[in-house]
């Protein structure tokens, strides 16, 4: 499929810009040869930019070197990319621009998908925006995200409250956006901290990643806010899904994630056959950050076997099934069941980085 995305191969590894299909600034960075036998795609959460993965992009750049290549990019209106229009900050627009990186900087051979809350409900749409690429996908990793029912998210909170809360947020920070600067919103995060450590991070997140997280919002312009917000309440990718069966797939959620809870990571898996949902006790839907070590084992279980097995749909993932991070008496734990009858539930412990 032919897009207006431009784009400059290189041998030099580092910073790189796609112009998109509608006119855009996309900041890219690629690590790794353009030759390299697998590449890595990395689409990070919203309001943040591509250093939602740093932790992974070290501990893979030290395990593989350059003989992996891996691409992380900042999505239009977050972080060094171009601001866009409200009307062009949705899902599906982020769903081609993955196609038109894809497209520039890794045109031949077997890709991995990894994305994080906005940046997996791309790989949700990406079978309808771009499904040339499907046949390309060698395996898949959904963190923290959603494949739709958005509406039905309540934050935590009680139900006669939710629909106004979860509204308010996204209009209260793109409203600070207009009318104060970066440069005043960063004297004063207040707001923007609160927003983090009550519905965003879980239990015991380290200040420093709080600090990237709340000034990785302020960066974004207040359309980036309203407008993917608003697409997101009406994202329904479920369907879409099928494409992906038999592609190795593990889905991680956090126990306590109340911006795409448990049962959305259930959704997913039970949607691409052969998936693997895996479940961390007290964290919430920054995994990259407070899973970090969590979500790079998952991350390079699914590129080796990449680089060790066939890909593409009927290659699998093992059993598939929900494997649950204890303790049982989390609450969002409680309507979990497993992905199948015949499948077996696995235990495993998730890790968190000193």
């Amino acid at each position: 499929m032919d897009t207006n995305a431009m784009g400059t191969r290189s041998m030099d590894f580092g910073r790189r810009t796609l112009v998109t299909e509608d006119g855009l600034r996309l900041q890219v960075t690629v690590r790794g040869r353009d030759d390299a036998p697998l590449t890595v795609l990395l689409a990070h959460c919203w309001t943040a930019d591509e250093q939602d993965w740093h932790y992974q992009v070290h501990d893979l750049m030290v395990r593989y070197g350059h003989d992996l290549r891996v691409i992380t990019w900042d999505h239009r209106g977050h972080g060094r990319s171009d601001a866009a229009p409200e009307a062009a900050c949705t899902v599906a627009h982020l769903a081609r621009d993955l196609g038109g990186v894809v497209d520039a900087f890794a045109p031949e051979g077997p890709l991995l998908l990894a994305g994080h809350s906005i940046g997996g409900m791309a790989m949700t749409a990406l079978p309808q925006e771009r499904p040339d690429l499907v046949a390309r996908v060698a395996g898949l990793l959904f963190v923290s995200t959603s494949a739709g029912e958005m509406s039905t998210v309540t934050l935590g909170l009680p139900a006669a409250t939710t629909a106004a809360t979860r509204d308010r947020v996204p209009a209260v920070l793109a409203t600070r956006a207009r009318r104060l600067s970066r440069s005043q919103r960063r004297r004063t995060p207040i707001l923007e901290r609160r927003i983090m450590r009550r519905f965003v991070f879980g239990g015991g997140a380290r200040p420093r990643d709080v600090g990237v997280a709340v000034d990785q919002l302020i960066a974004c312009p207040p359309e980036t806010m309203s407008g993917f917000y608003r697409d997101m309440m009406t994202h329904e990718r479920g369907a879409a899904l099928a494409a992906y069966d038999g592609v190795r797939t593990v889905v991680l959620v956090g126990s306590r994630d109340l911006l795409t809870p448990p049962a959305h990571g259930r959704r997913i898996a039970r949607s691409i056959r052969g998936a693997r949902l895996l479940v961390a006790p007290g964290a919430g839907h920054m995994l990259p950050m407070e899973r970090a070590e969590l979500v790079t084992e998952h991350l390079c279980e699914l590129i080796d076997r990449a680089l060790a097995e066939p890909a593409g749909p009927g290659s699998g993932s093992g059993s598939g099934g929900v494997a649950l991070a204890v303790p049982d008496e989390d609450d969002a734990l409680d309507d979990l069941d497993v992905v199948g009858g015949d499948r077996d539930l696995r235990v495993v412990q998730a890790p968190t980085r000193s």
